[in-house]
């Protein structure tokens, strides 16, 4: 019996992908970005100053940090704005985004500022915090081009790309980019950051049920690492080369 996708894909296909910039008027970079039915805001705004423990210890250079949300009906059922806002959830999801767009950017050359990057989810269909990193990639370089056009930054901050992407294991088949459905269900879930020189910031993987090996991991990074390189060019097409 040939294995079907719930949306019709092909095992090793993302979902649609689309990002729309400047989405919103005020941040200094905005976008939207669509990966199939999850949909997520991400704006970066610029914040003239460091945080304190930054300003204490003397620490050179600025900061990138991330907060992440999800408005109360982005799922089927409505959750309440100020729970998720309190939960485990969404502070393991902020500071994963937090770190892996630190590691696009050379602290240093930012400045004495503070980034910060909302990813904000209007509709959830799996795969919301793998869609707000790539999201809001692309906002930070839109703010840190605006600055850079003022004549704000003496060196261009941004190293790499940094992009992301879920794959799993449902019904024994090795997926990319899971939608909900697919994740409710998976044997294996695992999220992968990745930057344009094809080098790791994170790997978040879970057996949900049973166990599994290194062959099977080798194989799960490989189909992750083939989509964010496809995401990666999405990313190059809608904000540049660097």
């Amino acid at each position: 019996m040939t294995f079907k996708r719930s949306d019709g894909r092909k095992e090793n296909e993302l979902r649609p992908i689309e990002i729309k910039r400047d989405f919103l008027k005020h941040p200094e970079g905005s976008v939207l970005i669509e990966m199939g039915e999850t949909k997520v805001i991400c704006t970066a705004s610029v914040e003239e100053e460091v945080p304190k423990w930054m300003q204490k210890s003397g620490t050179p250079g600025g900061w990138v940090t991330a907060e992440y949300g999800m408005l109360p009906r982005a799922t089927s059922t409505r959750n309440s704005r100020a729970k998720n806002l309190e939960s485990g959830r969404t502070m393991e999801i902020q500071r994963l985004i937090g770190r892996s767009l630190r590691a696009a950017v050379d602290l240093k050359d930012l400045g004495k500022r503070t980034i910060w990057l909302d990813c904000d989810v209007i509709q959830a269909d799996g795969g919301t915090r793998t869609a707000a990193i790539s999201g809001a990639f692309a906002a930070l370089v839109e703010a840190l081009k605006k600055l850079k056009k003022k004549g704000l930054l003496k060196r261009w901050p941004i190293k790499e790309f940094v992009a992301a992407v879920s794959v799993g294991v449902v019904d024994g088949k090795m997926l990319l980019d899971l939608n909900y459905e697919e994740d409710s269900r998976a044997e294996v879930d695992m999220n992968i950051v990745m930057t344009g020189k094809g080098e790791f910031v994170e790997l978040q993987a879970t057996a949900e049920r049973g166990t599994w090996d290194t062959q099977k991991l080798n194989q799960l990074i490989g189909l992750g690492s083939r989509g964010i390189h496809e995401i990666l060019k999405i990313q190059k097409r809608i904000v540049g080369s660097l």
